[in-house]
């Protein structure tokens, strides 16, 4: 009989545990998110101090051998992992411009690819990549695109032969990695180079370290509104999005595709990256923000919460290599 009182006494102890900590975990998000300030006209001195945001600044990229670094680089820009040897990663990833291309639908063999490029800055931030999330990592997601017949239209053993025997690169893959090229170095070697890919710098990222002046008043009643209305339930953290699953078109339809499970995209430098969605269907980023308010959180917004929206997102755009990311020609 005692061991049965034991038995209960632990577990009520348990249970209570379990409803403080609820109530705990509640209450601390409360006071780490706090109350979005709402600025009004002349309160651009309104402080990311004033209250805990749910974004993060963007990182920097975590150190790597630099001859490894140096041999992805090269290798993103080659031709000779395509079997038509006439395309590299950069013609449908411009590192130039926002990551990505201008395109709705990249053409790959002749044909269009089914879904937008989405751009490859921050991609070592998500939590998967692609659009449906399949890959776990830059090295799935590497591996999976040598291989598919819709991409690079190759394979890893056709393209470590073909490296093997150039000279250029042969000698380099044996000084980074003190053995020929193979598709484990391959992989390696580029998916290395794209965690470099990061874009800090940011305007908001500013803001965030305590530069009041970074924001204006507009970009700031954006952000009011950005989390005031729901969307930072799904965009937040350093990328602002690509750290979860989410079922498009809730409330009415966001594209032709009806409602599917699709990775959140990230909204770094989302100003730079039309067209948007994963058909591409959105031509300007009013138009994303407007459809998206619709479909997700079923909120029609007017001009002015679209406009400010929108310039908030605008202070998203990042830093790569010394410069601005920045909307690729038309």
């Amino acid at each position: 009989m005692s061991m049965w009182r034991r038995v209960d006494r632990w577990f009520t102890i348990v249970i209570a545990a379990l409803v403080c900590l609820t109530c705990g975990g509640w209450l601390w998000l409360l006071a780490d998110w706090g109350t979005p300030p709402n600025p009004k006209h002349g309160s651009s001195t309104v402080s990311s101090e004033t209250f805990q945001t749910p974004i993060t600044p963007t990182p920097q990229p975590a150190p790597a051998d630099p001859r490894k670094l140096a041999l992805g680089a090269a290798l993103f820009d080659d031709p000779r992992l395509f079997d038509t040897g006439k395309l590299a990663c950069v013609s449908c990833h411009d590192l130039r411009t926002n990551g990505a291309s201008a395109s709705r639908f990249d053409q790959l063999a002749g044909a269009p690819v089914s879904d937008n490029t989405p751009t490859v800055f921050n991609a070592a931030l998500n939590f998967r990549l692609d659009w449906n999330g399949d890959e776990h990592s830059l090295e799935d997601q590497v591996l999976s695109a040598l291989r598919a017949h819709g991409t690079m239209a190759n394979s890893p053993r056709q393209v470590t032969v073909r490296l093997n025997q150039a000279a250029d690169l042969g000698s380099r893959f044996k000084a980074a990695y003190g053995r020929p090229a193979d598709r484990k170095n391959l992989v390696d070697a580029i998916a290395t180079f794209e965690r470099s890919l990061t874009t800090p710098g940011s305007r908001f990222d500013r803001w965030l370290a305590g530069d009041t002046a970074a924001l204006s008043d507009v970009e700031l009643r954006g952000y009011h509104d950005f989390q005031s209305m729901g969307c930072i339930d799904c965009h937040q953290g350093a990328n602002v999005g690509g750290n979860l699953f989410e079922r498009s078109g809730i409330f009415h339809p966001l594209t032709d595709s009806g409602s599917i499970l699709l990775r959140v995209p990230s909204l770094r430098n989302v100003a730079t990256t039309a067209p948007y969605f994963h058909d591409g269907s959105a031509p300007t980023l009013a138009e994303a923000v407007r459809r998206m308010a619709s479909a997700q959180l079923n909120r029609t917004l007017t001009d002015q919460q679209d406009h400010e929206i929108v310039a908030f997102l605008g202070t998203l755009t990042g830093d790569y290599d010394g410069s601005p990311v920045r909307k690729p020609a038309q």
